[in-house]
């Protein structure tokens, strides 16, 4: 039987890994464009998670320090110690362990990004560690849109952002959550700092943006059940977040987010690189919010 008629290679119907790359179906495409997210199986063997996973477990137990802000939780607490927090949030951690770049999820997932985005010259604008604690009642990532974490560039705002799965992402541990159609909303939605109803907290201390959903929104949200080694891919503009780990495990996800070529140079010229410790952060915000409101 030929490579292109085998039931386990990669073709236009059937996706899958191919060597450095995973094939992506039109479906899968399709979907991405319509919804603002898409899940992808299967995109690393239970071999190849030791890649990620081993460094990822050297954030979570302090032996890999990233500074300043960029360890948070991001649930909204500002006055915890790393080992209490309830949403472990390590970012750039290709940047703090430089032994992480070019693992076979990168080169994996840099594929499914330029497939997604129809060829665009996608490169890596920012990776990072998440992981919900077990049995966590406030390990909620609040409803949000990832472009408001970020400065309002003319350059093309294409994304496609690659949560890997770490463990079995489902209910019980607080999985993805999408609002699909979001994604085509000709506005960025008006967002505000995360408050918790417990500890200190305001704008300069807040790590996360939260925005609201209408009821018809609510009714509209899809639950997004992924195994470890899959994916979920999504856009800039698609409202998404995660519910709380009421498990008794971890609920751990590695995130790789390409952008544009042009787009990541552009963001750097400006001094922005997805650090919690950019001061451009907060000025991303406001400008996108008196934006809105002038629309």
């Amino acid at each position: 039987m030929s490579a292109s008629t085998s039931p386990n290679a990669p073709s236009s119907l059937k996706g899958g890994i191919d060597g450095d790359e995973y094939t992506v179906t039109p479906e899968m495409i399709a979907a991405f464009e319509r919804d603002g997210y898409v899940h992808i199986p299967g995109v690393l063997t239970e071999a190849e998670m030791a890649e990620v996973e081993e460094p990822m477990m050297r954030f979570i137990k302090g032996e890999v320090l990233p500074e300043g802000k960029d360890l948070c939780d991001m649930s909204g607490a500002v006055d915890r110690t790393p080992d209490e927090y309830t949403v472990f949030n390590a970012m750039l951690p290709r940047r703090y362990l430089p032994s992480m770049q070019g693992n076979v999820f990168e080169r994996r997932a840099a594929s499914i990004a330029r497939q997604l985005t129809r060829g665009k010259d996608m490169s890596i604008d920012y990776d990072q560690l998440l992981a919900k604690r077990p049995g966590s009642p406030d390990s909620i990532f609040a409803w949000h849109q990832d472009l408001a974490y970020w400065p309002p560039l003319e350059k093309d705002p294409a994304t496609a952002t690659c949560w890997l799965a770490i463990d079995d992402s489902n209910v019980a541990n607080g999985c993805m959550r999408f609002l699909p159609g979001s994604n085509k909303e000709s506005t960025l939605r008006k967002h505000a700092p995360v408050r918790i109803s417990k500890g200190r907290m305001d704008e300069e201390s807040s790590h996360a943006l939260a925005t609201t959903l209408s009821p018809a929104d609510e009714a509209a949200v899809r639950t997004v059940e992924i195994k470890r080694g899959d994916i979920t891919v999504h856009d800039q503009r698609v409202v998404h977040g995660s519910g709380p780990n009421n498990s008794e495990g971890w609920r751990r996800a590695y995130v790789l987010a390409f952008r544009t070529k042009e787009m990541v140079e552009e963001e750097r010229r400006l001094g922005f690189s997805h650090s919690h410790n950019d001061e451009f952060n907060w000025d991303a915000f406001h400008a996108w919010q008196e934006k809105s409101d002038a629309e």
